[in-house]
């Protein structure tokens, strides 16, 4: 069994972007992906439009410009910049986080800014950081939840070959309407299969 070495904070690379640990001054341009109103709404850090567009106090965008030039230190997780490989620029993250030292089993998340939507970035990203999961860090299953209201999302993570689990259902809400939480998995097992295939 490989080592889950959550302290080792890897370079990933692909055609369309590179995947590389947070660097000093990495934490001003996530500030401004996070204030993005579709980054809000789909991610669940506000309950309506008029919440997802407000910007941050200074001391919201202070504590974020710490969390991510602390990413680098953290043993329990991994944080990944997700950047353009043309252009360098930081558009998103990758992380794996609530590790189950038992199971072997992680969440996922992905957040990528409008700036490297609609390219093929957030697909090839995936694929990469879920590669370096079972290759390199041997885990046994990768979750994660999407709500309803974003299928583009879920078109790109079933590509990628995670599976449909169940339905969490009404969920969250924004702006008054009820949302679904879907809930989607990758075994270990279904990695294989992908990837053995001729």
């Amino acid at each position: 069994m490989k080592n889950r070495d959550f302290t080792r904070k890897p370079v990933l690379n692909g055609v369309k972007t590179i995947l590389r640990p947070f660097e000093e001054g990495d934490g001003e341009q996530m500030v401004a992906i996070l204030e993005e109103l579709e980054v809000r709404r789909l991610t669940g850090s506000a309950l309506n439009d008029e919440e997802a567009r407000k910007s941050s106090t200074l001391e919201e965008a202070e504590h974020i410009r710490v969390w991510y030039a602390t990413r680098n230190a953290s043993n329990d997780r991994l944080d990944l910049a997700i950047t353009d490989r043309e252009t360098g620029a930081l558009i998103g993250e990758a992380v794996f986080n609530e590790y189950d030292e038992n199971t072997g089993n992680v969440n996922f998340r992905i957040l990528i800014g409008a700036a490297g939507q609609g390219r093929g970035i957030g697909s090839e990203a995936i694929a990469l950081f879920v590669r370096y999961g079972f290759e390199e860090l041997d885990l046994h299953r990768i979750g994660l939840e999407v709500y309803s209201f974003n299928p583009r999302a879920e078109r790109t993570y079933v590509k990628n070959g995670f599976v449909l689990e169940g339905v969490k259902r009404e969920e969250f809400a924004y702006n008054g309407e009820y949302i679904d939480s879907k809930v989607y998995g990758m075994l270990r097992s279904d990695y294989d299969s992908r990837t053995l295939r001729p």
